[in-house]
């Protein structure tokens, strides 16, 4: 066989093997995440997704933060909070519909993390309507954070915090019993100001996954 025809047959093959992250790919580098010659291929890709509520600061902010620990995040152009998730008796939004939301048209390999400033809330055991600070997936491809309920002169930490304590439900870690951990069960309260980095025994998950901890 011609070394033309063979040249031309590997190429082809390439470009349908990486077909599925071109777009994804080119994203990032119009963000200047990743150099032109890098192609993504099976690496988990993290969304950050703000809804127009939330301010630019606080979207900016965990994104930089999220991208010291994960190797590919993309921020997406904001939207506007879905109607049908609106809870008008509590002037709340529905955590469970904004992860329904969220998750359509996801792509394979990619979790998404919400982010708003509005109230959310979701059932828990006999309580129909609990308010939260964030919520999601277990493990799971979406998450969402509310600012609603986080300490004001602090809000930009405290908010990054709850985005990887979700992101760390959706890679399948549960709470951790350990009370610096990021992924402490808050159990109704604010203990972020405690919460200093993701413990041993998560971090040794989360490395499995892809994530970055430099000492």
């Amino acid at each position: 066989m011609h070394q033309s025809t063979i040249f031309i047959i590997f190429a082809g093959l390439f470009l349908l093997a990486c077909n599925s992250t071109t777009s994804d790919a080119a994203k990032m580098h119009e963000q200047k995440l990743l150099p032109r010659h890098v192609v993504i291929k099976d690496s988990l890709i993290i969304e950050v997704q703000p809804f127009s509520d939330i301010p630019d600061s606080l979207v900016n902010y965990v994104f930089m933060n999220v991208k010291k620990l994960c190797p590919y995040v993309m921020l997406n152009t904001s939207l506007s909070l879905p109607q049908n998730a609106y809870y008008k008796p509590r002037n709340r939004y529905k955590a469970d519909s904004l992860l329904n939301y969220l998750k359509i048209n996801l792509k394979k390999g990619h979790v998404v993390i919400g982010l708003t400033s509005k109230d959310i809330s979701t059932s828990k055991g006999k309580i129909a309507d609990w308010g939260v600070m964030g919520l999601g997936f277990c493990p799971g491809n979406a998450c969402v954070i509310s600012s609603f309920r986080l300490d004001k002169n602090n809000i930009s930490d405290q908010l990054f915090k709850v985005a990887i304590h979700e992101l760390g439900h959706t890679q399948g870690l549960d709470h951790c019993c350990n009370k610096t951990c990021i992924m402490r069960d808050a159990e109704g309260k604010n203990t972020t100001n405690e919460e200093k980095e993701f413990c041993s025994k998560c971090k040794a998950v989360l490395t499995t996954k892809g994530w970055v901890f430099r000492e």
